[in-house]
């Protein structure tokens, strides 16, 4: 940005200096020009009407350069002063919407759902707590991290669900990031092709994490994947690199939500280091499988300043004509 605001800085001067040049040759014109002594007023009047009209032109080429200049310069300002701003050229990830709903996801073409009511409902409890009082008692309230004690809990499938089902409130956006970069699922879930992602940026691979936040054919939500794994990837999230990135992801966006799919909390040290930076945690219990060891076990590797709340996954509800379907509900923890 400093060299752009040079360079505008330089066309401004070289502008300047054809204007003067400009008025210094119609002055030299004027002076040494022999006028015959019968030449009369009217005469004189237009020689001076035409010299202040060049005066007047080499003016306005002057300003129109500078004009031009600055706009090129606070473009080019605008343009490299966000790290975030999605490239125009980064393609977009289409997801397919009836594929999701077969795979039991919530709909997002209309279709009332027992599920998405579900997820409404665990989400207003979410967005409570990013943007009401509870708010202010918390650090990065809007960045919610999203686990399990165990694999295979069904966190994947919560984290996309309530991504896509915060996106369709009309004044949040949301964005999405695949931090299980030991075994990444989102896209897989979301039936998407592989990308360069987190690890990439943080390896320095792209120069910019724009070059992985990647639009979606739903409006408000953009998806940054985990790409390639790495050895170092503990190192690499725990680097101020990436601590920066998650306080520009907190702070840049006011009605933005941050939904962090992690790895599972026990045995994984990458979890622990996510949830440093997250203001929330949701933790998928899986019904009749989940140790209520493991669950204290993983509320424990959690930070304790945190909001911290339960998905309970595939448990059985009772319809009242005695049938039972499989549901989602949420319930925060109590200290």
């Amino acid at each position: 940005m400093k060299n752009t605001i040079e360079k505008a800085l330089q066309k401004q001067k070289q502008a300047k200096a054809a204007s003067e040049q400009a008025k210094a040759e119609n002055a030299a014109a004027e002076k040494n020009k022999n006028t015959p002594a019968s030449t009369d007023t009217s005469s004189q009047q237009i020689q001076r009407s035409a010299t202040e009209s060049s005066n007047t032109q080499a003016e306005i080429q002057t300003k129109l350069a500078d004009e031009q200049a600055f706009e090129s310069a606070v473009v080019e300002s605008k343009n490299s002063g966000s790290t975030e701003t999605t490239r125009a050229s980064l393609p977009q990830f289409t997801i397919d919407f009836e594929r999701l709903e077969k795979n039991g996801h919530i709909s997002v073409n209309g279709n009332r759902k027992q599920i998405n009511e579900e997820y409404r409902e665990i989400k207003r409890k979410l967005l409570a707590n990013a943007f009401g009082s509870l708010s202010k008692t918390l650090k990065n309230p809007n960045i919610i991290m999203v686990s399990s004690s165990r694999p295979s809990e069904g966190k994947t499938f919560t984290a996309t669900n309530l991504a896509m089902s915060i996106a369709s409130e009309q004044d949040k956006t949301v964005l999405l990031v695949d931090a299980d970069v030991l075994k990444p699922n989102v896209l897989n879930t979301l039936g998407l092709e592989r990308r360069k992602g987190l690890m990439e940026y943080l390896t320095g691979d792209v120069d910019d994490i724009s070059d992985v936040l990647y639009p979606t054919n739903i409006d408000k939500l953009k998806i940054i994947p985990a790409g390639k794994s790495h050895h170092l990837s503990t190192e690499l999230l725990a680097s101020q690199k990436m601590h920066d990135t998650v306080d520009e992801f907190a702070n840049r966006y006011p009605d933005r939500i941050v939904i962090f799919d992690t790895p599972p909390l026990i045995g994984i040290n990458e979890s622990a280091i996510l949830a440093n930076f997250a203001g929330q945690a949701v933790v998928v219990v899986e019904e009749g499988r989940a140790k209520l060891g493991d669950i204290k076990m993983s509320v424990e590797r959690l930070n304790p300043d945190m909001a911290i709340g339960f998905v309970v996954n595939k448990s059985v509800h009772n319809d009242t004509d005695g049938s039972g379907y499989y549901g989602y509900y949420y319930s925060e923890r109590n200290d």
